[in-house]
């Protein structure tokens, strides 16, 4: 499936509750978040802040890049299901949408890498995920998204999907 120009703007938009970086109460937020949900991290930065603060996302989504920029990837020992798929900018792919679905049956912790690019991979991520998962992604040069998954967050991101081709 491939991202229409005119989604592009509408995307732009956090699906969630956006902390600005520069909110003192970021580390507090998530990790009062935490405590409270299964957590999913979408994006190199987004998983490696929660790692550095000691909280291991249930479900990690990342591509070894930041902004497009190659990076290393955030390191941890406790993975226990390794995952991949090929998804190129501006897409999402049959393929990654099969393993995120699959990864809600593996056994946790959970990293997916992508080859290629996750950010889209958000989406498919809001559609599949359990009602009681928290999504947090980064949005560039703001800060972090969190996102209730609920009925209409899933609701939104089915339309978004259906007008996608």
């Amino acid at each position: 499936m491939i991202l229409p120009e005119n989604l592009r703007s509408e995307l732009k938009t956090p699906f969630g509750r956006l902390i600005l970086e520069t909110d003192p109460n970021q580390e507090e937020i998530i990790r009062e978040t935490y405590a409270n949900s299964l957590i999913i991290t979408v994006g190199d930065a987004t998983t490696e802040k929660l790692l550095k603060m000691g909280l291991i996302p249930f479900l990690q989504i990342i591509d070894g890049q930041e902004k497009r920029i190659k990076r290393n990837v955030p390191e941890s020992e406790l993975i226990k299901t390794y995952l991949d798929c090929q998804n190129s900018p501006g897409e999402i792919s049959q393929k990654s949408i099969s393993i995120i679905r699959d990864a809600f049956d593996s056994k946790p912790p959970i990293r997916i890498t992508v080859n290629g690019e996750e950010d889209l991979l958000v989406i498919p991520v809001c559609l599949h995920a359990p009602e009681n998962c928290v999504v947090m992604y980064g949005q560039p040069n703001e800060g972090l998204v969190i996102v209730h998954i609920n009925h209409e967050i899933k609701e939104k991101v089915q339309k978004i999907v259906n007008s996608m081709n």
